[in-house]
Formats: C-alpha cells, sequence, structure tokens
C-alpha cells in the first residue's frame, strides 16, 4: 500500500487543526501514578497516553501488545496468539520495561520474543504507557519507554461500599473463552480485593489459506491461562499498608514452521563446520571455558517431567493428516510466577515531606519450553525489588521527588537447550526529579545514577559491572489552557542484558552451539558489550478540549553502542544465525492522535478518530534496523448514545520493505472492523453487552515486529461478543 492510500485519512486530520475551537480544557481525572510527583497527562512534557474505564474494558485483549497496538507509536510483537508484546518507538525486548503497580513485572520476557509478558490486562483499572525514554524513572531497561499496568490489588482507599465485577468474552478467530471476576469491600479499616481470571482459547484461524501448508489455522496455537490475586491495606490516619499475593499460569504453543527441533551444532551439518569454526573460535576461546556443567539437567527433568506430563497427553488430532511426513516437534510453554506486594503510603510523615511511599516485590518465576513431551529448557528467576519514593513539600512553585530503586535476581536457564548462562544481577538507582511551574511555563527535568553488577554463577564468565548516567529536562508551554507546546531532551544510558552478554557464551563455535528451540535461531552474546547510550528529543503540540483533542509529536532518537541482535546472513545445517552486535544507530518519527465531536443531535454524538504513525530506524552502516513497524494509520467513526455506542474503525499499514539485513519484507493490509455496545440497568447492577466483528474483510495480515511474520499472520475475520455485569 502506498503513502497515499491513506494519506487522506491523515490529512483530513490535520487540516481540520483550522476548524479546532479554542475552548476551555476538559478536566482529567486520572492522576498519572508512573510519574511520582502524580501529575496528569496535561502536566507533563512527557509523551504518555492512558487507557482506562471504558476505553480499556473496549481494548483490553489477552496479551499485552495487542491490547496498547492502537496507541500511536505502540505496535504489537505478536508470536503467535499466545504472545504480544510492546513495541515503543521501533523499541522492544530489554529497552521497554513493564511494570505491575509502579515495580518491575519480573518476568522473562525480555529475553526472548516467544516469552509472555506476566500481567493481565483483563485485570487491569488503569495502563499508563509512557513513550521515550523514561530511564530518569525506572533505569536503563526503560531507554524505550515504560508501560505500567495497575490494578487495584492493594486498595488505596477505602471503599465506602462493596463492589463486584464479571466479565465474560468470547472470541471466534481462536474459539476463546475469557471469564474475569473481582470484588472489592471494607471490612473495618480493612480495604479488601480479590480477583481472578481464567482463559481457554483453540488453534487460531487466519486468513483463507493464509496458515501453515495453506490451511486456514494455525496448529498448536491453543492457550490457557489462570490467574488470581488476593490483596488487603490497612488504612489509617495519614496512609496505609497493605500486602497482595498474585498467581499466575499461562500455557501456549508456537505455531508450525516456526521452529524446529536442534540441539547442539553437532545435529547440524557438518559442512558449516569447517567453514565458519575458524572464523570464530579465535574470538571466543580466551573468554569461555570447555566444561559444560551438566548435573543440573537430570535434576530438572526428573521435577519437571512429572508435574507437566499429564498437562501434554494430548495428541494433538489436529496434525494427524501430518502423519507419514517427517514431522517437526511441537513446542509448548508452560510460564507460572507468583508475586508478592508489600506497600506502605505516608502522607505528611513529618515537616517538608509531603509523601513517603515505599514498595517491596517479591517474584518468583518459572518458564518451561516443551519439545513434545520432553522439557527443553526451564526459565527460572527469583526476584525482590525494593522502590522508596520521598516527595518534598512544595517550595515555592518547585515540587520533587528523591527515590532508591534496589533489586537482586537470580536467573537459571537448565536444560539440554539452555543457552544462557545461570546468573546474579544486582541494580541499584537513585534519582532526583523536580518540577518548577509558573504562570504559562512548565520545566521538569531530574538526574539518575544506576550501579549494575551481573555475574555468572560459579564463575562461569567473567562478571560485568556497569555504572550509567541519565539526565533529562523538558518544557512545556501554555498557549492557552486548551493548547500547550512541550519538549524533552533525555541522555540515556542502558547496561548490557544478560541475554546480549552471555547468549551461548560456553560454546565456542558452529560445532557446539545451541539453538534457542522456541525461535529456531542460534543466538550469539559479547560478553565485551559496552554501555548503550541514546541522546532523544521529543517535541509535541497538544489540544485538550470538551469536544476535541489532538497531539502531534516528533521524536529523534541517537543512539551510540546500540546493542542490536543482527541476521547474519549465516546458517548451522538450516538454522540461522543471530549475533548481538553494537554501534551507532538513529531512530526518528511522527505521531498523531486526534479525537473530534464532528455532529451533535438529539440522538447522539459522532466522533471521528484518527491515529497515525511512522518510524525510521538506521545502523551506522546505513542498513535498517530489524523489525520495525511501517507507516500506519487508523481512521474511525463513533456515534455515542447515552446507553449505546456504534463504530466503524478502517486500519492499515503500508508495507515494510525496510525489513533490515536477512529480513523478510511484509506486505500492506488493511483491517476493517464494527461493532457495537449496549448498556442497561438490572437490579442495583450495571449490564453491558458487546458485539464486534474484527476484519470483516478477512485480511491476511503479517506484523513487520513479528518475528513470526513468515509463519504466523494475524487473526482473520472473528465475530467477538461479551457481556459485563457490575454491581
Amino acid at each position: 500500500m502506498s503513502f497515499y492510500k491513506y494519506s487522506v485519512a491523515i490529512g483530513f486530520a490535520i487540516t481540520t487543526l483550522s476548524a479546532f475551537a479554542i475552548e476551555e480544557p476538559q478536566p482529567l481525572e486520572h492522576v498519572l501514578v508512573t510519574l511520582p510527583i502524580h501529575q496528569t497527562a496535561t502536566e507533563t512534557s512527557l509523551p504518555v497516553t492512558v487507557l482506562t474505564g471504558e476505553e480499556l474494558a473496549r481494548e483490553a485483549s489477552a496479551t499485552l501488545g495487542e491490547t496498547l497496538e492502537r496507541l500511536p507509536g505502540v505496535h504489537n510483537a505478536s508470536f503467535g496468539p499466545g504472545v504480544g508484546q510492546p513495541v515503543i518507538r521501533g523499541l522492544s525486548g530489554p529497552r521497554v520495561t513493564t511494570l505491575q503497580n509502579g515495580t518491575r513485572s519480573a518476568d522473562a520476557s525480555a529475553l526472548s520474543a516467544d516469552h509472555v509478558v506476566a500481567v493481565e490486562a483483563l485485570l487491569a483499572d488503569s495502563i499508563e504507557v509512557l513513550r521515550g525514554p523514561a530511564t530518569l524513572l525506572y533505569g536503563g531497561g526503560a531507554i524505550g519507554g515504560v508501560v505500567n499496568v495497575l490494578d487495584n490489588r492493594i486498595p488505596t482507599t477505602l471503599p465506602e461500599e462493596t463492589s463486584w465485577g464479571l466479565d465474560y468474552r468470547y472470541r471466534g478467530a481462536s474459539g476463546g473463552n475469557t471469564g474475569t471476576f473481582r470484588v472489592d469491600t471494607a471490612l473495618g479499616p480493612f480495604a479488601v480485593h480479590a480477583d481472578a481470571l481464567f482463559r481457554d482459547t483453540e488453534n487460531l484461524e487466519v486468513a483463507d489459506g493464509a496458515g501453515t501448508d495453506g490451511m486456514d489455522l494455525l496448529p498448536n496455537t491453543d492457550t490457557s491461562a489462570s490467574a488470581g490475586t488476593l490483596g488487603a491495606a490497612f488504612h489509617f490516619d495519614g496512609g496505609f499498608i497493605g500486602i497482595a499475593v498474585n498467581r499466575q499460569k499461562n500455557k501456549y504453543g508456537l505455531p508450525e514452521g516456526s521452529h524446529g527441533h536442534h540441539g547442539h551444532g553437532d545435529d547440524h551439518d557438518d559442512d558449516h563446520d569447517d567453514d565458519h569454526d575458524d572464523d570464530h573460535d579465535d574470538d571466543h576461546d580466551d573468554d569461555h571455558d570447555d566444561d559444560h556443567d551438566e548435573d543440573h539437567d537430570d535434576d530438572h527433568d526428573e521435577d519437571h517431567d512429572d508435574d507437566h506430563d499429564d498437562d501434554h497427553d494430548d495428541d494433538h488430532d489436529d496434525h494427524d493428516d501430518h502423519e507419514g511426513e517427517e514431522e517437526e516437534v511441537d513446542i509448548r510453554l508452560e510460564m507460572e510466577q507468583t508475586r508478592y506486594d508489600i506497600r506502605l503510603q505516608l502522607d505528611e510523615p513529618m515537616a517538608g515531606i509531603a509523601r513517603f511511599s515505599g514498595v517491596v516485590s517479591l517474584t518468583e518465576y518459572e518458564h518451561t519450553e516443551f519439545e513434545g513431551l520432553e522439557v527443553g529448557t526451564v526459565y527460572s528467576s527469583d526476584a525482590i525489588e525494593g522502590r522508596l519514593e520521598l516527595v518534598h513539600s512544595p517550595i515555592g512553585d518547585l515540587h520533587g521527588v528523591l527515590g532508591l530503586q534496589i533489586s537482586e535476581t537470580e536467573f537459571s536457564a537448565v536444560g539440554e537447550e539452555a543457552f544462557i548462562l545461570p546468573t546474579d544481577t544486582s541494580r541499584l538507582g537513585l534519582f532526583l526529579v523536580e518540577d518548577w511551574h509558573s504562570g504559562s511555563w512548565k520545566l521538569e527535568g531530574g538526574l539518575r545514577f544506576d550501579r549494575d553488577e551481573v555475574d555468572p554463577q560459579g564463575n562461569m564468565a567473567p562478571a560485568r559491572e556497569f555504572d550509567t548516567f541519565s539526565a533529562s529536562f523538558g518544557a512545556l508551554y501554555e498557549f492557552t489552557e486548551a493548547w500547550h507546546l512541550s519538549t524533552t531532551l533525555t541522555r540515556s544510558e542502558r547496561a548490557p542484558s544478560v541475554e546480549e552478554l552471555y547468549s551461548n557464551y560456553e560454546n565456542t563455535g558452529p560445532s557446539t552451539w545451541v539453538t534457542h528451540a522456541a525461535t529456531a535461531a542460534i543466538e550469539v552474546g559479547d560478553v565485551n558489550l559496552d554501555t548503550e547510550e541514546s541522546l532523544n528529543i521529543d517535541v509535541g503540540l497538544s489540544l485538550h478540549g470538551e469536544t476535541q483533542s489532538l497531539r502531534i509529536g516528533a521524536y529523534y532518537n541517537d543512539f551510540d553502542n546500540f546493542i542490536n541482535l543482527a541476521s547474519t546472513g549465516m546458517e548451522v545445517g538450516e538454522t540461522p544465525v543471530r549475533r548481538y552486535e553494537q554501534g551507532a544507530a538513529e531512530f526518528m518519527g511522527l505521531e498523531l492522535d486526534a479525537h473530534w465531536e464532528v455532529l451533535e443531535t438529539n440522538f447522539g454524538l459522532l466522533n471521528l478518530e484518527v491515529e497515525m504513525d511512522v518510524t525510521r530506524g538506521e545502523l551506522a552502516d546505513g542498513s535498517d534496523v530489524p523489525r520495525l513497524p511501517p507507516l500506519s494509520g487508523a481512521l474511525g467513526l463513533v456515534w455515542e448514545q447515552p446507553s449505546a455506542r456504534y463504530f466503524t474503525r478502517l486500519t492499515a499499514a503500508d508495507k515494510q520493505d525496510r525489513a533490515g539485513d536477512n529480513e523478510e519484507a511484509t506486505d500492506s493490509w488493511v483491517r476493517w472492523d464494527i461493532g457495537g455496545q449496549w448498556q442497561f440497568g438490572f437490579s442495583d447492577s450495571l449490564i453491558t453487552l458487546s458485539a464486534v466483528v474484527r476484519n470483516i474483510r478477512d485480511e491476511e495480515i503479517r506484523l513487520s515486529t513479528s518475528v513470526l511474520r513468515e509463519y504466523a499472520p494475524e487473526p482473520g475475520r472473528s465475530f467477538n461478543v461479551g457481556v459485563r455485569m457490575e454491581f
């Protein structure tokens, strides 16, 4: 699709600027929890988007990436229907930090594209997305942005009455059933919260003939998930203290054709070994030990085989047609996480201190990759994180917060196909953020220092230490109460992650490299990687009116020592080799988000919604950064009545022919959705019914951000229904 095919929508939105009246701004009640000074979206120069209330209820989906993909500058890196990681301005993985109520989700999603993010959008009260560097607040992992998923697991207020909620959704393309439950109540001074979720889907239906072997579905893509939370908080004059425990399980398969059963390089064609051993052995021999500790393999295999055999006895009847052919082994993944949170907040505990808050999160995480019924690799991560924030009382027009963030993580990958060394990681962060506002001006700035210590267990590889510094300055100018101009300049640093440093570290060449079975690729790290640095500038013009809203933004991000998982073009057998390489890189982009009430009658309101974004990224040699989203946009019409809502929406993406070296391009696509929502009262409850037809034209959609775009297109035509009860 050429730019012209949807430039009409984008151009229409921009030309309507002259029609926007300068009106009193509409009050925005949501206060940004992600920003410790607790500003609203109109009070900060940072590009922030919030999903909350009915909008979040409509957009919430099974994966975080799919939930957020409508937001300008945010895309979905799907890995089949079971996984969807957010991509912010072309950056993902270890550069996007996912938070659960302000502390890290502490899963293994940053390690690989096939790992699910351990948060549930369907249980959230709101989701806040900071596009662009947020390293000042959350460290180097937020060099690309932050997604903070907020729920009420530790109730921050004492409810006046008990509230209940039930939600059921059916998704046609996956035959998926999802149900949620939540309750919030008070028992004297104690506020209590409980929630639960279940989800079960079948193999995903895709556009006609776009699936495996020309079928209309993707075998081995069924999923199941469950989650539950119980929390309580004791409220007293001037604050509260609370605790919560959350348990999640997620089981899903990876689409056939996206992987193969590969172990060490010995199982591949020996012809490749001789060609590449000389080139690569010398680079690694000095750094690597030849000994491999395999003592853990038998222990973990015995521990996990017994636990999981019953769950995998199904023979997958869908594959019977392929009997007699050479079958690849199905890859199944299981994630389990238990998380404990303790939070304390004190309001005005002493003179000069407006608020003290502290949170400690303890997470026990395990991710198991099965190859058929065999345990391939078990990823484990035990993490504890503490975060303290001290907000000082206003000093004239100056407001600010001093913060401390500490975390310890024990990570291991055990099994015959484990390719990342077990490591212990310690992080310490100190930050100071201040804002000053007077008249039409608001200025923001701050500093942060981080120390990261990465220590492979058993001295299996050199330990690394990184000291990183971040600084940011932003300005917001109010032309009127409705029109704002903002700009932010940020210098950020990020320490290399465990997988970037130690993937296949002990394995000195093609004959011993271990394939990551889930991604069907050999990934090779570099223990000598340096700190990644970026200089980012963001400029935005926004309007906040009663009947119109608009934000146009532009950004430029200049990286030194950018760490890129590059497709080398080399293969061992039929397995591609990818290396973590470091060099300069540039990112730039534009974003548009506009909402306009175009017609008001006695029968309802007609609203126009327009979104657009484009990202370009180039490496130092002029080649394109791989797996970036293309120019994309959306045009929607919404008819709103007091108890009903109807919409139609076109979402479009241009072809991505700047796919990066040794990467496949993707074609353009247009998706048409249509649906409605109806509300009515019954006794003391509010009932909401919804029905949506998604991808009416059964368009074949392949996301350039997805590693599996060749094998796993997005859902085909799907009829989705839901019912929600609140009482």
